[in-house]
C-alpha cells in the first residue's frame, strides 16, 4: 500500500529517493535489496512522465552506432537479456523489419555491416541472429512497402516493453523488499544542517498534510525536473539538462497493415523512426526536437503529427494516414545531458551522469529506460560510499537487481494460467491481455473473480481489460486516481476508441468500494478522467 506522511516520518531514512519513474524505481529496488532503509516519493503518479511516455522498447541501440557509442550499446544489449529474463511478461521480443531504398542515408552495405558489428556487441546472443533481405523477400515480409525503389533490407531482433508496468513493477519489488514508497507526495524543500542535505519537506498532495523526513543520503532522480530539484539545494547551479521532446502518434494497425516492427529513415530529415505494433493499433515514433516547455506542460503540436504521418505514408505509400486516422498520442521528455558542441538533438548523447551537489545531494540524469537498472546499481553503490563517510557503516552486500524477477516474471512459461483462466470462463483473448500485463500474478486476477464473478466481465467491450483489474490496481499496484487506472495501468486511454470514457464511471464505482468514497466523489474523480480525456 501507499505509505501515510506519518509512515514514511516515522523513522530516519538511509535513503531517500526523489522521483517515482524508472530510475528511481529501480535505485529504490536496489537499496532496499541492499538492506537500505529507503524511501521513495513521486510527485505524481508511478511512471506518469517519461517513463509512461516512451517508445516503449527495450533495445541495444542500434542506431548508437552511428554516432560510435559502442560501450552505450553493449551496455544496452546486456541490460536487455537481463530484462527479458527476469520481466518476461513486461519485456518480449520483438522482430524488426529495416527497409532501404533508393536515396535513403544509410546505404546497403553500411547497414550489413552495421548488423553484424550490433550481433557481435550483443556477443551473439541476441534474441536471434540478423538477416539480411532483398527486395523479393522484403516484399513477402511486409507487401505493403513501397516497392518503387526498394533495395533491400535487413530483419533483426530487440524487445519491446510495457514502460508504464515496468516502472510499476520495478516499485512494487522495492516494497517487497522494505522500501516505504507514496506517489502524489511532493518535496517541497531540502532540510540541511551544517550545509549538508539531511532530508525534506514532504507534502502529500491527496491530503494536503506536511511533514518532514530525515534522510541520511537524498538521491534526486526525477528526471526533466532534476534541474529544479538541484535548485532547491543550490540556488546557483547550472543546469545538466537540455531536454527533448519525443511525440508519438497512434492509429489502426489495419491501415498500414504491416507484420513486423518497421524501422526506417525518415526521406524528411533522414532521421531513423519506427512503427511498432501495439495489438490492433499501431504507434508511429518518434520526434527528437530541443525543447523549453516545462514537463507538465507539453504541446503536441500539429507539425509534430504531420511530420510523423507524411514519414509513414512515404514507406507505406497505401495507408494514406491523415491527422483524423491517429487515435491517440503521447509527448515525452528525454532528460538528456546538455552539450553545446552537439547542435542537433537526434545526436545528443544517451549516456547518464551522476554527480554530487554541494549539499551533498546525488542527482542522476541522462541514460535511458533500456539501462535503467545499471545506472540504478550505480547510484546505490555511489550511496553506501556516501553512507560509510557520514557514519562509518560496514559496506552492504552486492545487489541481486539482475537475478530476482519482477513481480509477475516468476516463470517464462504461462500454460498453467492461461487454462486457469479459460476454465473460468474468461475469454481467450482477455487471459492473453492478462498474461501479458501482470504474468504469474494473473492468478490472483482470477481469484478476485472467483470471489465474484461479474469481476471477470469486461470493462469496456470489446477492449479485453476486466473488472478485476480495477481492484487489483488499488489493492496491489497503490492507484489512486481513475486516470492511474485507465492510463497507466490497462491502458484504455490509449487503447479504446472513446480512451475509456465510457468506463471511467465504473472504475470510479469499483475505486469507492475499496477507499470508501461517497456518490459525490464518485461522481468528481468520473468528472476529472473525462476532463482529461475529450
Amino acid at each position: 500500500m501507499r505509505a501515510t506522511l506519518e509512515q514514511l516520518t516515522a523513522q530516519p531514512a538511509d535513503l531517500l529517493v526523489i522521483g517515482g519513474g524508472i530510475t528511481g524505481a529501480g535505485v529504490a529496488r536496489d537499496a532496499a535489496m541492499r538492506g537500505l532503509r529507503t524511501v521513495l516519493v513521486e510527485q505524481q503518479d508511478f511512471g506518469a512522465g517519461t517513463s509512461s511516455h516512451s517508445s516503449r522498447l527495450v533495445h541495444g541501440g542500434l542506431r548508437y552506432l552511428e554516432t560510435g557509442n559502442l560501450r552505450l550499446v553493449l551496455e544496452a544489449n546486456r541490460e536487455r537479456r537481463t530484462l527479458l529474463r527476469i520481466a518476461p511478461h513486461l519485456v518480449w521480443p520483438l522482430p524488426f523489419v529495416f527497409p532501404l531504398h533508393r536515396g535513403d542515408r544509410i546505404a546497403l552495405w553500411r547497414l550489413a555491416a552495421g548488423m553484424w558489428l550490433y550481433d557481435a556487441l550483443a556477443l551473439f546472443r541476441n534474441v536471434r541472429t540478423h538477416r539480411m533481405l532483398g527486395k523479393r523477400a522484403l516484399l513477402e515480409a511486409e507487401p505493403m512497402l513501397r516497392e518503387r525503389g526498394l533495395l533491400g533490407g535487413a530483419r533483426f531482433y530487440d524487445a519491446q516493453c510495457d514502460d508504464a508496468r515496468l516502472t510499476l513493477a520495478t516499485v512494487r519489488s522495492a516494497v517487497h523488499h522494505g522500501a516505504l514508497v507514496a506517489n502524489y507526495t511532493a518535496v517541497r524543500a531540502l532540510e540541511r544542517t551544517a550545509g549538508r542535505v539531511v532530508g525534506a519537506a514532504l507534502e502529500d498532495r491527496l491530503t494536503g498534510g506536511h511533514a518532514t523526513l530525515r534522510a541520511s543520503v537524498v538521491v534526486n532522480a526525477t528526471g526533466p525536473w532534476a534541474d529544479r530539484v538541484r535548485v532547491l539545494e543550490d540556488s546557483g547551479s547550472a543546469p545538466l539538462l537540455q531536454p527533448t521532446k519525443g511525440i508519438h502518434v497512434v492509429v489502426e494497425r489495419s491501415r498500414l497493415d504491416h507484420r513486423e516492427a518497421i524501422v526506417f529513415t525518415s526521406p524528411i530529415d533522414g532521421r531513423v523512426l519506427f512503427i511498432l505494433p501495439w495489438g490492433d493499433l499501431s504507434y508511429i515514433g518518434t520526434t527528437d526536437t530541443d525543447t523549453v516547455e516545462p514537463p507538465e506542460e507539453l504541446s503536441i503540436t500539429a507539425d509534430d503529427v504531420v511530420y510523423l504521418l507524411r514519414s509513414a505514408n512515404a514507406r507505406f505509400p497505401n495507408a494514406r494516414l491523415g491527422i483524423d486516422d491517429v487515435r491517440a498520442s503521447w509527448a515525452g521528455l528525454r532528460p538528456l545531458l546538455a552539450d553545446r558542441e552537439v547542435t542537433r538533438a537526434s545526436s545528443r548523447s544517451r549516456d547518464h551522469a551522476i554527480v554530487q551537489g554541494s549539499g551533498g545531494m546525488i542527482t542522476v540524469v541522462g541514460g535511458k529506460l533500456t539501462t535503467y537498472r545499471a545506472m540504478a546499481e550505480e547510484v546505490v553503490n555511489r550511496a553506501v560510499r556516501e553512507l560509510r563517510f557520514r557514519d562509518g557503516r560496514p559496506r552492504s552486500a552486492g545487489t541481486r537487481t539482475d537475478e530476482e524477477p519482477l513481480p509477475g516474471g516468476e516463470a517464462a512459461d504461462l500454460a498453467q494460467f492461461r487454462e486457469r483462466g479459460l476454465e473460468l470462463g474468461v475469454t481467450p483473448d482477455s487471459v492473453e491481455h492478462l498474461l501479458r500485463h501482470y504474468g504469474t500474478e494473473a492468478a490472483g486476477i482470477y481469484n478476485l473473480g472467483v470471489g465474484e464473478r461479474r469481476l471477470l466481465r469486461r470493462l469496456a467491450p470489446p477492449h479485453p481489460a476486466v473488472e478485476a483489474e480495477v481492484v487489483h490496481a488499488v489493492r496491489r499496484e497503490m492507484a489512486q486516481t481513475v486516470a492511474d487506472v485507465l492510463v497507466r495501468r490497462i491502458h484504455l486511454y490509449y487503447e479504446a476508441p472513446d480512451r475509456g470514457v465510457a468506463a471511467a464511471r465504473r472504475v470510479a464505482e469499483l475505486m469507492a468500494r475499496e477507499r470508501g468514497w461517497d456518490e459525490a466523489r464518485v461522481e468528481a474523480e468520473a468528472g476529472k478522467y473525462l476532463a482529461l480525456a475529450t
